[in-house]
C-alpha cells in the first residue's frame, strides 16, 4: 500500500573532482556510449548526470501523495471497519502496527508504512480473529479505494513538478505498494495520471517490495537496462528495491514516513522532495 515515490532516471553520476582553470585541461573526465545526448550539473556544482532517455519511476504513497496527510485517516477508516465499529479495537489494530493516533503519524519502518493491503489485513486478522468478515484483505482493499480518493493531499509543487519534468520529455511512471486500482483512483483528482507510462501496484504480478520485481517490469515495459535507473523513495522498503534490482542511483524523500537519518544508510542522497529535485539533477 506504501510508498513511498520511486522515481527511476537514466542517468550516469560522475563526481566533480575539481574545477578547470581557464585555459587547461579540466581536473574531471567521463566517458560514454554514443547513446549520450545530454549532460546536467547539479546545482552545488557537485555531480555531472549524463544520459539521453531519462526516466522516473515514482512511488506514489509518502513521494506524489502526503502520506500522514492522506493515509492517518484511511487507516483510521479501515481499521473501524474491521472492528465493527469499536473504536478501541481499531485503536489497537492501529497502534500494534505503528500508527501512532495521539500523535497522528505512522511510525517509519513499520507494516502501516511498508506493508501491502494484503499484509496489512492478514496482520488485522491475526491480531482480531473475531473480526467475523469473510474477505478481510477484499474489505480493507475497498475501504482504503474508496477513503483514499476523499482523503488523498498531494505533497507541495507535485502538478508542477510532474508537468514540468513530463515536457522535459521524460519517461514517467509509479510504482506502489498500494493496489493498483487503488493508485489510479487515488491520483485521478489531480489530473496527472495522463503524465504517468506506467502505474505498477502490488497486486500487479510483479512482487512486492523490498524485492526487484516492480524495477524489472518497469525495466521491460520501457526498455530500459537497470544500469541506468534511479529510485528514490520515502522509506527503506523503496530504497531496498532500489539495491536489489541493482539500480544505478538510489535517492530518498522527506515527504513521507523516514527521516534522513532512516532513510541515509540506504540512500547515495536524501532530498526534500519530489519539488527539490532540480538540485540533483538540474533539470531545468
Amino acid at each position: 500500500m506504501r510508498s513511498s515515490l520511486l522515481l527511476l532516471a537514466c542517468l550516469t553520476l560522475v563526481m566533480l573532482a575539481g574545477e578547470a582553470d581557464a585555459g587547461k585541461e579540466p581536473v574531471w573526465s567521463y566517458e560514454t556510449d554514443s547513446y549520450v545526448d545530454a549532460v546536467a550539473v547539479s546545482a552545488d556544482g557537485e555531480y555531472i548526470a549524463v544520459g539521453s532517455d531519462k526516466v522516473f519511476l515514482f512511488d506514489k504513497d509518502g513521494t506524489l501523495l502526503d502520506f500522514n496527510s492522506t493515509w492517518v485517516p484511511v487507516n483510521r477508516a479501515a481499521a473501524l471497519t474491521v472492528a465493527g465499529g469499536d473504536s478501541g479495537i481499531a485503536r489497537y489494530l492501529l497502534e500494534e502496527c505503528g500508527q501512532d493516533e495521539a500523535a497522528g503519524r505512522v511510525m517509519a519502518g513499520t507494516l502501516l508504512a511498508v506493508g501491502t493491503t494484503t499484509e496489512i489485513a492478514g496482520r488485522w486478522a491475526e491480531l482480531y480473529p473475531d473480526h467475523g468478515h469473510a474477505d478481510i484483505v477484499g474489505l480493507v482493499d475497498e475501504v482504503f479505494q474508496r477513503e483514499e480518493v476523499e482523503a488523498a493531499v498531494p505533497v507541495s509543487g507535485l502538478v508542477a513538478t510532474l508537468t514540468r519534468l513530463h515536457e522535459e520529455g521524460l519517461i514517467l511512471g509509479v510504482a506502489t505498494s498500494d493496489s493498483h486500482a487503488g493508485a489510479l483512483q487515488s491520483l485521478s483528482s489531480f489530473g496527472v495520471l495522463e503524465l504517468f507510462d506506467f502505474v505498477v501496484g502490488h497486486d500487479s504480478g510483479h512482487g512486492a517490495k523490498p524485492g526487484p520485481g516492480m524495477v524489472e517490469a518497469f525495466c521491460r515495459e520501457t526498455g530500459l537496462s537497470v544500469d541506468n535507473i534511479c529510485v528514490v523513495g520515502d522509506n527503506t522498503h523503496d530504497l531496498e528495491m532500489g539495491r536489489n534490482a541493482r539500480a544505478a542511483l538510489v535517492v530518498g524523500v522527506l515527504t513521507g514516513t523516514g527521516s534522513t537519518d532512516d532513510l541515509a544508510p540506504a540512500a547515495d542522497h536524501v532530498i526534500d522532495s519530489i519539488a527539490t529535485l532540480d538540485c540533483l539533477l538540474d533539470l531545468r
